[in-house]
């Protein structure tokens, strides 16, 4: 405390000698500084004071606080539609600003905007946004998540994602089982899980899955006071409401090949549903959702600041994602595997059935090829989807795909340890071992993730084939080439060793 005292007091000295030597032009410098410092961030503060000035006069006028922002009015205006994704996000603005009040005074609203504006680094987004739905244990005073807790985390970025898809509000009759194998899979049978340990999980398994929830508070904090300025009656919370425009906000939720292929009517789904595709885009890297532009609401009325001050949090939707082969329509088989897969020269998920209801997804970047070698980019990944979500493996070199070659397994092989693959799959597709145990295999489809080009050429390929099969079929052959045709030679080895020509 002393030296602490004495630092201080010889600053202040040491300030004070200065601005006596100089005062006008040193006073000068520094209040040219301070402007400077100012004028350096409207474009990140303008959003933040008219939301904060807003909200304010909405919270005085509705609920008669004075120079503070309330839950209900917060809920109310900026996220009506997704009331507990709005508690938890004001629950945790209202921690961290340290106030003891029930609402947020005005000044601490705006400090704690900016500063979750500013939260870029993908760790801290996801860090924060489990700590949203934790609480404090009973047994120790970290932070604790239930099986409860996070699937109501994963509904709410669930629901964001699917109602802002670029073809219009979606649903999937098989969320909950979806969502359930992936808390089955991170609790392990326990009831009670660290924050910590949850983070962790999430980084491992769906790394990207928790993103759109984010990028959608930042576009609501940084673009609501557009529609709020209009002074419109505020909506009472849990009240019947429309859906709400965001305009330029774009999430990555896979865009599918229309007309819809899941759906439910059809005598037999596919195993790829819009809850598990979902899953698996957060699941995956960037390459299996190549981003293509979008049919998103327009831009019109979206200031060029918040624009640019937006680009760096939202991205644009991902590309088609389009079956290519699908055994229940076309025919379990190795060789109508490699008849609809191979040339497709875009990343691919492969899908495997058992009888016994297990799945799995095997992700390929690079286009499927037969060899006696394992190959693969970083991006190949194998997960096991039902009945828990899991990343088994990633890596490069981890595919193996050998029909022909003898001498070497034939079948299908994933895994980075050729002696102990992960999966293995039969020269005859018929049945599937994993961890050693085998399973009789059901169903196979392969989605292809590329742009239509990829796509487009691999029908062209496949055209080509058949026109140059019909035309090999189709030779006429001189008198001369028949001399030395070997089907002249088998023919006679038949029987038929004399052919009589017509008299000239």
């Amino acid at each position: 405390m002393g030296n602490h005292h004495g630092h201080q007091s010889t600053k202040s000295e040491s300030s004070s000698a200065a601005s006596s030597h100089n005062g006008s032009k040193k006073n000068s410098i520094s209040r040219t500084v301070s402007g400077n410092d100012i004028q350096e961030k409207p474009s990140l503060m303008l959003p933040v004071e008219k939301l904060a000035k807003i909200l304010e006069d909405k919270s005085h006028k509705q609920e008669g606080v004075n120079h503070g922002i309330t839950m209900q009015v917060f809920i109310a205006n900026l996220f009506s539609r997704y009331p507990v994704f709005g508690e938890k996000l004001f629950n945790y603005l209202h921690q961290s600003s340290k106030t003891k009040h029930s609402y947020i005074p005005t000044n601490a609203f705006k400090q704690q905007c900016e500063n979750y504006l500013a939260i870029i680094d993908d760790d801290a987004v996801r860090q924060r946004l489990v700590k949203m739905w934790a609480h404090p244990s009973e047994e120790t005073s970290a932070d604790s998540l239930t099986p409860e807790d996070v699937t109501s985390l994963l509904m709410c970025t669930y629901q964001i994602s699917m109602d802002h898809y670029s073809e219009g509000p979606q649903m999937c009759l098989s969320v909950h089982k979806t969502l359930n194998a992936v808390v089955d899979s991170c609790f392990h049978g326990k009831k009670v899980l660290s924050a910590q340990y949850v983070t962790h999980w999430v980084e491992a398994n769906i790394p990207r899955l928790l993103f759109p929830l984010h990028r959608f508070a930042i576009h609501a904090l940084a673009t609501a006071w557009r529609t709020l300025e209009e002074d419109e009656p505020s909506p009472a919370v849990g009240a019947p409401i429309e859906t709400p425009t965001y305009p330029g906000l774009e999430l990555t939720t896979p865009v599918l090949e229309q007309p819809n292929p899941f759906a439910q009517a059809k005598p037999h789904p596919h195993l790829l549903t819009m809850s598990m595709s979902w899953l698996l885009a957060g699941a995956l890297p960037p390459l299996y959702s190549t981003p293509q532009k979008a049919h998103s609401p327009s831009n019109s009325g979206v200031g060029l600041a918040s624009a640019s001050f937006l680009s760096k949090f939202l991205c644009a939707i991902p590309s088609h994602w389009t079956i290519l082969y699908d055994s229940d329509e076309m025919g379990l088989g190795s060789n109508r595997f490699l008849h609809h897969v191979l040339n497709y020269k875009g990343p691919t998920l492969l899908l495997l059935k058992t009888e016994e209801g297990r799945k799995f997804c095997v992700a390929a970047p690079n286009e499927w090829r037969e060899s006696h070698h394992y190959w693969g980019g970083e991006e190949c990944a194998v997960i096991e989807l039902l009945p828990t979500f899991q990343l088994l493996e990633k890596g490069s070199k981890m595919l193996y795909l050998n029909m022909s070659v003898r001498g070497y397994p034939f079948g299908l092989r994933v895994g980075k340890d050729p002696r102990a693959p992960i999966l293995i799959v039969d020269g005859g597709f018929e049945k599937i071992e994993w961890k050693k145990i085998p399973y009789r295999l059901e169903t196979i489809e392969v989605w292809g993730c590329g742009d239509t080009v990829s796509r487009e050429r691999q029908l062209e390929v496949k055209k080509w084939e058949v026109k140059e099969a019909e035309r090999q079929r189709c030779v006429k052959l001189s008198a001369t080439d028949w001399l030395d045709h070997p089907d002249r030679y088998l023919l006679e080895l038949y029987g038929r060793p004399q052919y009589h020509q017509n008299p000239t």
